[in-house]
């Protein structure tokens, strides 16, 4: 794979050295994308975003950059349509895509939806890790576990981002966390590292910044080709 930086195939390999969290001094909305081709040029390392609809996508990057807009929520699932990018600190590109599941829409625009993720993360040649989140409230659900088999097979780099952990208990949470990662490992020989999350509680915020600092590190000491 041509990307040269997969840094997060297993737990073992992504322990955080620092749980000092990134100061964010700016993020910033760049552009919307119809197509991998038209992003930005890849000259920062890169983050993307993606769940099912209504995992709480927007709410968790507002939390993350301290902008409760910079990610426009909806009580409709399904909105995001297209590749969005934002610039954080002027350092790293943070981006958030459309969801799988994809809500109500027609057949021709899931297809369409599928190709346009999938070109994305198979051709995006600064893409560091892909944050998959899953909904911390139920139990693992079949079209998450397709969807990191299907990262697997592509060789995309993931971390899981257990979200929404304020409407459950925290047993019950980390109870449904703790069936997901047994889930995954039926097939999976390394379990990628994990943030429990809550978009109105902050949880997770700061050691998932210093995990993105960390990768910004890796990134710009990686050999240059």
């Amino acid at each position: 794979m041509s990307r040269g930086i997969l840094f997060c195939t297993g737990l073992h390999l992504c322990k955080s050295k620092s749980t000092q969290a990134m100061e964010i001094r700016s993020a910033k909305y760049l552009i919307s994308s119809p197509r991998v081709e038209l992003c930005p040029k890849p000259d920062k390392p890169e983050y993307a975003f993606i769940g099912r609809s209504n995992v709480g996508k927007s709410s968790l990057i507002n939390m993350l950059t301290g902008q409760n807009k910079l990610a426009k929520t909806s009580g409709s699932p399904g909105k995001t349509q297209m590749i969005n990018h934002f610039v954080v600190n002027n350092e790293w590109y943070l981006v958030d895509l459309p969801g799988y599941g994809y809500a109500k829409v027609s057949q021709k625009q899931r297809a369409s939806f599928g190709k346009m993720i999938e070109n994305y993360l198979r051709q995006r040649e600064n893409l560091v890790t892909v944050f998959v989140l899953i909904d911390s409230r139920h139990k693992p659900q079949q079209i998450d576990l397709d969807f990191l088999a299907q990262l697997g097979e592509w060789e995309i780099p993931f971390n899981l981002v257990f979200t929404k952990a304020d409407k459950s208990t925290q047993r019950e949470a980390a109870k449904n966390v703790r069936t997901f990662i047994e889930a995954m490992r039926e097939e999976w020989e390394f379990i990628p590292r994990s943030f429990l999350t809550s978009a109105v509680k902050n949880l997770g915020r700061k050691e998932m910044l210093a995990y993105v600092e960390e990768l910004n590190t890796m990134y710009h000491d990686r050999p240059k080709e």
